[in-house]
């Protein structure tokens, strides 16, 4: 049995300029992010580089169009290293650019998992959500197929990781909640997965635990209070990476691509939006093993019942990031067939990793309850 997988090398930093004097940028080295976040914290370095701003090719979550127009942009370099420095979208493209030649994405999705590594590639999360510095699948909307889905393969990890909890202080807090709490889902469904080892629910179990303690701080004392928690959830987050990226997610994710893929709607917002639904049907289904550990973990965090687990947890989420049924999103209930349709046909490496099996009656029932 595979216990964890261990890729990328991992460094930390207290600034960006000391992981500049570590790595020393240069000519071949292209950067991939956003001018929002590079000019405050590189742009008087006049490094020695070529950077690209994800947001010149298309705004939002990566698609398959946008993907390919930076990978042909890319094509045109000579660059060595792919260095991103941004959120999930930044990962992900990046990801795809590190095997990427003058192939289209749906070729790429072909080839896939034994894709060629072309690039060197290094990663600087921006955000506290994705961990996916140190997984090796990227998700990408694919339009053509009006879903999002996962690109996978071993050349796809990072050669390097770094976390720099600078370049999460100017994070607005509506990206912050998105992203934690993608990172507690990334945490709780690897657990439960049945790939989870006790290496895996090592890190998964403690990144829960410095997430919702760090939640509590917040609903104490204020926004503010998540500023010196930085570090923290960029830990839990990568923690949860590494949870995740062995015993894989599940349900959650598959339900929420769709939602996400038609309504564009922020990858942790969705996520959540599925969340504890999927935990509830979980439990109607089965209540011993991993879930039983799961909730009388969460009740001694949140001081309640294991009864009363998901629902305290819900209530100290919509502290942070309100939950909104489907609808208030425009999901009809004609999308919900659909929905359903897409996670049974296109998620099926991510709902192998469920608690329980689900099948298409049980995922549009889950659906149907929280539209």
């Amino acid at each position: 049995m595979k216990e964890i997988i261990w890729k990328p090398e991992l460094y930390s930093f207290d600034t960006c300029q000391e992981f500049v004097n570590e790595f020393q940028l240069c000519k071949t080295d292209l950067v991939l992010t956003n001018e929002y976040i590079y000019q405050p914290y590189f742009g008087s370095m006049n490094l020695d580089c070529m950077v690209r701003y994800q947001e010149a090719y298309g705004m939002g979550e990566p698609t398959d169009i946008m993907t390919e127009a930076i990978m042909h942009d890319v094509a045109k370099t000579d660059c060595r290293r792919i260095i991103a420095i941004g959120g999930g979208t930044v990962i992900d493209i990046a990801k795809v650019l590190a095997v990427a030649g003058d192939e289209s994405i749906d070729a790429l999705y072909d080839m896939a998992p034994n894709l060629p590594k072309r690039r060197e590639l290094i990663i600087l999360p921006t955000t506290c959500g994705t961990g996916s510095e140190v997984t090796n699948i990227s998700i990408l909307n694919r339009t053509r197929l009006g879903t999002k889905m996962g690109l996978v393969g071993p050349a796809m990890y990072a050669d390097t990781a770094v976390l720099i909890p600078q370049l999460l202080e100017k994070l607005p807090f509506g990206v912050f909640a998105t992203s934690s709490i993608d990172a507690l889902v990334h945490a709780v469904e690897s657990s439960l997965s049945p790939k989870a080892t006790s290496y895996t629910k090592l890190f998964g179990y403690k990144a829960i635990e410095m997430i919702i303690r760090g939640y509590q701080a917040i609903v104490r004392e204020g926004r503010k209070a998540r500023i010196p928690l930085l570090k923290d959830f960029l830990t839990a987050s990568n923690y949860a990476g590494f949870a995740f990226g062995t015993a894989g997610c599940a349900a959650v994710h598959a339900m929420s691509y769709p939602l996400g893929g038609k309504y564009h709607v922020p990858h942790g917002e969705s996520n959540y939006a599925m969340f504890t639904g999927v935990l509830k049907n979980y439990m109607e289904i089965r209540q011993d093993g991993e879930i039983a550990v799961l909730n009388d973990y969460l009740a001694d965090l949140l001081g309640c019942s294991a009864e009363e687990a998901y629902d305290r947890m819900e209530d100290l989420l919509n502290q942070i990031l309100p939950k909104k049924p489907l609808h208030e999103y425009g999901v009809t209930e004609a999308d919900l067939t659909e929905f359903t349709k897409s996670v049974m046909e296109a998620q099926g490496r991510l709902m192998g990793n469920n608690f329980v099996p689900l099948d298409e009656a049980r995922v549009l029932k889950i659906y149907k309850e929280l539209y």
